[in-house]
């Protein structure tokens, strides 16, 4: 088979399995198939880019970096619609609908809005050509290689009668699964939370690095259909087509006869829709014929065949009656609000997120208060204020504890970190355990099979003491154990037991995490600070874990994005007899080492000697050019502005931040043009 044939073949393949796992859920292959197609198409696409397809998979995990968005406008003009709080305004809203079409029979479609970014995708003869933001409605941002990571916007349509141009438009959103995962490693290293997942999802649309848009894995509802001519007489048919054409379509959506119905399903959603995996905060109503959409036209603004019906802020009062400590991987104690039951959008809420001491002092809540709970979009509920006109003489102010929680060794707060920590880290319980989720998970080693207490249970056993202990398990030693736990607020009982087809599932997912890259063996360790994307970097400029750990703080310093809080954190854990035992027995069990180090071809010295940083972006560089060019020259990048930088290289929309303390510290500030300059010497 030609190199062209193969390609066109593990194209079609993957997109076929793509299709199936994220519009039928259907896992025709395991991941480890999947990913290892992935990478023989990628390394193909490499070697003979010419037969690169227009609806290659390869676009799903990004790569590429715009300098900037290119304006596009828009072919139909994406107007906002009119709000409405008030059932009353939806009458009315029917009344003007009525009087419009001169007492024809008309129906509505009921769509939740979801809470996301709007976005705008343009197909040719079935293959995906633009994707957009909507920007002022007239014109957006042209963001087709952020777009194309997204797993369920499919890159060709392979429909009989589609048009040869047209438009769908949805909402990007991040899911809210993914929201917590994100703000759970981001806490985890010491980085700020992202406020809330609309927030999240709108900043990663706008990043010029297509692959770390893939990393957030945003997904996308589509509701509407665009073409000329017109192919559907009502949206009702487009929705069922474009969910027949393998689009993903939210199956939300209703077909409503009267303004009554429209009510019905406005009640039916309001607490039901806390139960989908994004947020939403109210409900689409459009006339469902589109002969009678034009009929009654558009004012200035908006449509007068459709209207928004927006849900008031859920929130509620109630007691707050003492607080847990919750200790994490890395030591961090979380405080988590234990509250009088309350009903909250549908559910008994019971407890709540505090962050940490920091904004119980922000928020000056105390024991006993009545406090107001809010539940957006986020998953865990969060207090927002205190009700001081019901503070009483019983409220207590909050002391935080000294000492950890669960097992009492005394906790340290390092300067400038809202967290205090406990140092216990291989006797506190929660954290061993939590190491070993940490070691696990799907960006790390990817051992499937090992949830819901099994972890637990293999500790409790004394089977393992490190995660390097899972690669020496046996299943003579796994057979036939078994726990049994108690949910502390249910009183639910589960048994959690090694049988033999668990075994065998266990056993086979260890072995095969031996492939896992070794980004991900070194994001696997666990070290503070050193997230996914740290861990990736590390691993692209050093090449192998030796080199890592006999790397000096100086030289961690060079890694681009690698402040000196990540540096001496990994000096640190190196420099540990136990963390060095447990990496060798990692390298005895046949792990990945060695990653495929980027190497720099010398170009000359001209930089030599010199330091530089960047702050925007560039006509004729992505980040990863501009840093390989400096290296390639002779000079040295550095992570921070400090004294010993000599030159920033400042693009367009660069940072006020950097370029505010260059001036303080009297850093030589240059053009992209005058960095070229120094290179033509």
């Amino acid at each position: 088979m030609t190199p062209q044939e193969r390609i066109a073949e593990l194209t079609d393949r993957l997109n076929y399995y793509n299709h199936q796992y994220y519009q039928n859920s259907v896992s025709e292959v395991d991941d480890f198939t999947f990913d290892k197609l992935l990478a023989e198409l990628a390394g193909l696409e490499a070697q003979h880019p010419e037969f690169r397809k227009p609806d290659s998979p390869t676009a799903r995990v990004g790569g590429t970096v715009s300098k900037e968005f290119q304006t596009v406008y828009h072919r139909f003009p994406m107007l906002s619609l009119g709000n409405t709080y008030s059932e009353e305004d939806l009458v009315e809203f029917d009344n003007r609908v009525r009087k419009g079409l001169n007492g024809q029979e008309f129906e509505y479609i009921c769509e939740l809005k979801f809470d996301g970014v709007a976005l705008s995708m343009t197909y040719e003869n079935g293959v995906l050509v633009q994707g957009a933001t909507r920007g002022d409605g007239v014109r957006g941002d042209d963001i087709t290689n952020n777009i194309r990571t997204i797993r369920t916007v499919p890159l060709r349509v392979h429909r009989e009668g589609i048009p040869a141009l047209f438009e769908v438009r949805g909402e990007g959103f991040l899911p809210l699964a993914e929201f917590e995962r994100i703000n759970k490693e981001r806490e985890d290293i010491g980085e700020a939370l992202l406020a809330n997942p609309r927030n999240a999802a709108s900043g990663t649309f706008k990043q010029q690095d297509s692959a770390a848009v893939a990393k957030r894995r945003l997904d996308c509802y589509l509701y509407s259909f665009l073409s000329e001519p017109e192919i559907f007489q009502t949206h009702e048919e487009s929705l069922v087509a474009l969910k027949n054409w393998g689009f993903n379509v939210s199956q939300t959506w209703q077909k409503c006869a009267t303004i009554k119905d429209v009510m019905l399903y406005i009640s039916e959603w309001e607490t039901k829709r806390f139960d989908l995996p994004l947020g939403t905060d109210g409900i689409v109503i459009k006339v469902n014929r589109y002969d009678q959409q034009r009929e009654l036209g558009y004012t200035a603004k908006s449509p007068r065949w459709a209207i928004a019906f927006k849900y008031k802020a859920l929130a509620a009062s109630t007691t707050l009656n003492g607080i847990n400590y919750q200790v994490g991987r890395t030591g961090a104690v979380t405080p988590v609000a234990m509250l009088t039951p309350v009903l909250l959008a549908g559910t008994i809420v019971k407890r709540a997120s505090l962050h940490n001491a920091n904004e119980i002092e922000r928020l000056g809540v105390q024991l006993h208060d009545t406090v107001f709970v809010e539940k957006g979009g986020e998953i865990i509920p969060k207090i927002t204020g205190v009700d001081l006109g019901k503070r009483t003489g019983q409220s207590q102010p909050i002391i935080y504890p000294t000492t950890c929680p669960a097992c009492g060794t005394p906790l340290i707060r390092k300067e400038g970190e809202a967290h205090f920590y406990c140092p216990n880290e291989r006797g506190c319980p929660p954290q061993r355990q939590a190491r070993f989720e940490h070691f696990i998970q799907r960006r790390a080693m990817n051992i499937e099979s090992l949830g819901e207490g099994k972890i637990e249970l293999l500790i409790d056993r004394g089977l393992v003491q490190t995660p390097a202990d899972l690669y020496s398990l046996t299943s003579a030693e796994l057979l036939g154990i078994e726990k049994v736990f108690e949910d502390e607020e249910t009183g639910k009982r589960r048994v959690v037991s090694f049988r033999e087809k668990t075994v065998e599932n266990i056993l086979t997912a260890i072995e095969r995490s031996k492939a896992q890259p070794f980004k991900n063996v070194l994001f696997a360790l666990g070290i503070r600070y050193v997230g996914g994307t740290t861990a990736e970097k590390l691993a692209d400029y050093f090449g192998s874990m030796d080199a890592i750990m006999n790397a000096s703080q100086e030289a961690l310093l060079a890694v681009p994005d690698t402040g000196p809080r990540i540096a001496e954190s990994v000096v640190a854990w190196f420099a540990d007899p136990l963390n060095q035992d447990f990496v060798e027995g990692l390298r005895s069990a046949g792990l990945q080492f060695v990653g495929e180090r980027k190497v720099v071809e010398p170009e000359g010295d001209t930089l030599a000697g010199k330091t530089f940083l960047y702050t925007g972006t560039f006509a004729n560089f992505s980040r990863e050019e501009l840093e390989a060019r400096i290296a390639a020259n002779g000079g040295k990048l550095l992570s921070g502005i400090s004294k010993k930088l000599n030159y920033l290289i400042v693009g367009e929309n660069a940072g006020p931040s950097k370029v505010e303390k260059a001036q303080k510290l009297n850093v030589s500030m240059i053009s992209e043009d005058e960095f070229l300059a120094m290179l033509d010497v």
